[in-house]
C-alpha cells in the first residue's frame, strides 16, 4: 500500500511517500524550487517521491493532506469578522487567496497528482504533527506535546499516544489538551523575533542564537504578556499583539510601549561579548545589548512555559516518554532543558517537526490509526531525499569543464579531506540522499576545523554571508560524545542525531572546541554513528586520529537566504560564490588554489 503524505500553502511545502508503513522518500520543496520555504504546491517534491518509489500516480492508495482547509478558514473568517475593521486589509487578502486556491484543495491534489478524488483525505493539523513524532520514534506508547504558530484553531496538545508492532487495532493518538487561537506561544515567539528585526518563520532560530549574548532582564515584562497556569495552559494579553487581525505587523503600538522601538532589520548586532575591543557604554553597544536581553527573556520564558507543560503532561500520563512536535520542536535548548528537568527519560522529535514534517505525519495518521496497521518502521536517520549517482555528477562536471580529483577509495578520501580541515580549509561536503528537515547533518554540510576559535567568523563572514553571532554546531562521534559534552547514554537519545537539543560544556573541554561552543559554554550536538553515515563518520574519525578531538564543525551546505543545495550544480554555484576552498560531490574534489 502507497501512500502520499503532503502539506503546502501556508510555509515549508513538502511531500513523503510511505509503502506499508515504511518511509521511501520525503522532501521540501524548497530544495527543487530554490525558493527558501516555499509554500507553492509541491509538485517537484511529489514527483521525486513517486520517481524514488518507483511507482505512478495510479500506484497510489491515498493522498493525503495535513490539515483541513475548511476548519482553517473558518478560523481565518471568524477572526477577521471579531477584530472588524482592524482585520479589513487581512480580511480581503484572505478572502481571495482562499476562493482562488486554499478551498480547492481536494480537487487540486487529485488533478495535480493524477488520482480520483476519493483517494484524497484530510488529517487535523496537531494530529499530524503528533503522528510524525509518534510513529517515526522507537516508543510504543508515549506522551505526546505538539506546540507551534497555528493549525486550523489550535496552537498546543497534549496527549497520548500508542504504536503498536504487533496489533494495529491498537493503535491510537489521544490528544486530550489544547490551547486555541490567538493564543499561542509560537506566535508569541514569532512576534519577538519581527520586534527583534528577523524575518517571521525564518528568523526563529536567530533569536535563540542571540539570546545567550543576553540576559533574562525583561522577563517580567514577558510575563506581563502571557498569563501562565502551573499546568502549562496559557494567555496570552491580546491588546499587546496585532497578528490576529494584521497581514504585515505581529506586535501593537502598546507592545513597542513596553519593549520600545524594534531593532532595525539588517543592522549590526555587536555587544561587549561579540566584540570585546568597542566601548561597552557606546549607545549602540547599549542598544544591541537591550535586544539580546530581551531575546534571552523571550527564550527563557519560551523554555519556562514548555517546561510547566512536560511536567502536566508527565502527571497525566505517567509515562516516561515523551514525542514532540511543531515548530516550536525545533528550540533545540528548550528540548534539552525538557530532557534534563523532567521526569522524562527518552525524548523523540522528529526532525522535520515543523510543518513540512506534517506531510509525513498525515501519511502514517491513515495507515496506522485510520486502517489499523501494525508498526513497521522508526526513523533512525534523516536521509530521505535525492541522490546522485557518481555518473550524474561525472558528466556535470565533464559537460562544464570542470577540473577535479577523482579518489576512488573511501579512506583515502576522508584521510586527505581530514587532513586538509587540520590545515584551515574549509570543505562542502555532498553525497548520498539529502536530509529531511532544516538541519544539515553530514549529506549536504559544510565542515571545518573548531579547534580554530577564529573558524566561527571565517565561515560566518566569507562563507555563510550571515550575522557574526550565529553558532554552528559540532559533529561528534557518538561513542565520544560523553567525554567532550554533558549528555550521559548519548546512544538512547535520538535528538541529538537530528541536532536538536543543547548541551553544556564542560569547562575543562571548551577550549578543544571553541568554534562550536556558543557564548555560555554550550553546544547543540550532532551525534554519529557509523551505521547511519559511513563516509561522515570516518571524515571526522579521520580529524580525531589526526588532532585528539573527534569532533568538525558542521552547518548547512547553502549561503545566506537560500536553502540546502539539492544537486551538484547547487553545490556548485555555492562552492564557486563563496570562501569554500574545497569541494567533494561524493569522491570527486575539487580545489580552490
Amino acid at each position: 500500500m502507497y501512500i502520499l503524505g503532503t502539506s503546502f500553502f501556508y510555509h515549508d511545502s513538502a511531500a513523503a511517500l510511505i509503502q506499508d508503513g515504511q518511509l521511501i522518500a520525503a522532501a521540501d520543496e524548497e530544495r527543487f524550487s530554490r525558493i527558501k520555504h516555499d509554500s507553492g504546491f509541491p509538485s517537484r517534491a511529489i514527483a521525486f517521491c513517486l520517481q524514488q518509489g518507483g511507482i505512478t500516480a495510479d500506484d497510489l492508495d491515498y493522498v493525503v493532506f495535513y490539515e483541513k482547509p475548511l476548519a482553517k478558514f473558518e478560523r481565518i473568517l471568524m477572526s477577521s469578522l471579531g477584530t472588524f475593521p482592524r482585520s479589513w486589509q487581512a480580511f480581503s487578502e484572505a478572502m481571495v487567496t482562499w476562493f482562488d486556491q486554499k478551498l480547492w484543495i481536494k480537487s487540486m491534489l487529485a488533478e495535480k497528482v493524477g488520482v480520483s478524488e476519493d483517494k484524497v483525505l484530510f488529517t487535523d493539523h496537531h494530529m499530524s504533527h503528533a503522528a510524525s513524532a509518534l510513529f517515526c520514534s522507537p516508543f510504543e506508547e508515549a506522551a505526546i506535546l505538539t506546540v507551534d504558530g497555528v493549525g486550523e484553531w489550535t496552537t498546543t496538545t497534549l496527549g497520548r499516544g500508542t504504536a503498536s508492532w504487533t496489533d494495529g487495532s491498537r493503535n491510537q493518538i489521544t490528544l486530550f489538551a489544547e490551547q486555541r487561537f490567538p493564543h499561542s506561544i509560537g506566535l508569541l515567539y514569532s512576534t519577538f523575533t519581527a520586534f527583534l528585526g528577523f524575518e517571521v518563520n525564518e528568523g526563529e532560530y536567530k533569536v535563540m542564537g542571540m539570546a545567550p549574548y543576553g540576559q533574562p532582564r525583561y522577563l517580567d515584562r514577558v510575563y506581563r504578556l502571557i498569563r501562565v497556569e502551573r499546568n502549562g495552559s496559557f494567555h496570552l494579553d491580546m491588546d499587546y499583539f496585532s497578528y490576529h487581525y494584521s497581514p504585515t505587523q505581529s506586535f501593537s503600538p502598546k507592545f513597542v510601549r513596553l519593549f520600545g522601538e524594534p531593532r532595525v532589520p539588517e543592522s549590526d548586532f555587536f555587544t561587549r561579548d561579540t566584540h570585546p575591543e568597542v566601548d561597552p557604554q557606546d549607545p549602540a553597544v547599549l542598544k544591541n545589548q537591550y535586544y539580546a536581553d530581551v531575546a534571552a527573556s523571550i527564550q527563557r520564558a519560551t523554555e519556562e512555559v514548555l517546561l510547566k507543560m512536560a511536567d502536566y503532561l508527565y502527571e497525566q500520563t505517567g509515562l516516561r516518554r515523551l514525542c514532540i512536535a511543531g515548530g516550536v520542536a525545533l528550540n533545540s535548548v528548550a528540548n534539552g532543558r525538557i530532557l534534563r528537568e523532567t521526569p522524562f527519560e527518552e525524548v523523540f522529535i522528529q526532525p522535520a517537526a515543523g510543518d513540512s514534517g506534517g506531510a509525513l505525519g498525515a501519511a502514517l495518521y491513515v495507515y496506522h490509526v485510520l486502517l489499523k496497521q501494525p508498526r513497521r518502521f522508526v526513523m533512525e536517520h534523516a536521509y530521505w531525499g535525492q541522490g546522485y549517482t557518481r555518473d550524474e555528477i561525472k558528466r556535470f562536471l565533464d559537460s562544464n569543464g570542470i577540473a577535479y580529483q577523482y579518489i576512488e577509495k573511501d579512506n583515502d578520501l576522508c584521510t586527505q579531506l581530514a587532513a586538509e580541515i587540520e590545515q584551515g580549509r574549509v570543505i562542502g561536503w555532498f553525497q548520498g540522499r539529502f536530509e529531511w528537515g532544516p538541519r544539515a547533518l553530514g549529506n549536504r554540510s559544510i565542515l571545518a576545523d573548531p579547534r580554530r576559535a577564529d573558524m566561527k567568523g571565517i565561515v560566518n563572514a566569507k562563507i555563510k554571508f550571515r550575522e557574526p553571532f550565529r553558532p554552528f554546531a559540532p559533529a561528534v562521534l557518538e561513542e565520544h560524545a560523553a567525554e567532550l559534552y554533558a549528555i550521559e547514554a548519548p546512544e538512547r537519545h535520538y535528538p541529538p542525531r537530528y541536532m536538536l537539543m543543547v548541551f553544556d560544556v564542560p569547562p575543562d573541554r571548551q577550549h578543544l572546541t571553541p568554534a562550536t561552543t556558543h557564548q555560555g559554554g554550550t553546544s547543540r550536538i550532532q551525534t554519529v554513528r557509523r551505521v547511519w553515515n559511513p563516509l561522515y563518520y570516518d571524515v571526522i574519525a579521520a580529524f580525531g586520529e589526526r588532532t585528539g578531538v573527534p569532533v568538525l564543525l558542521n552547518t548547512s551546505f547553502n549561503l545566506r537566504g537560500e536553502p540546502i543545495v539539492n544537486s551538484p550544480a547547487d553545490a556548485f554555484k555555492t562552492f564557486r560564490t563563496s570562501g569554500l576552498d574545497t569541494l567533494m560531490l561524493d569522491h570527486f574534489v575539487i580545489r580552490k588554489q
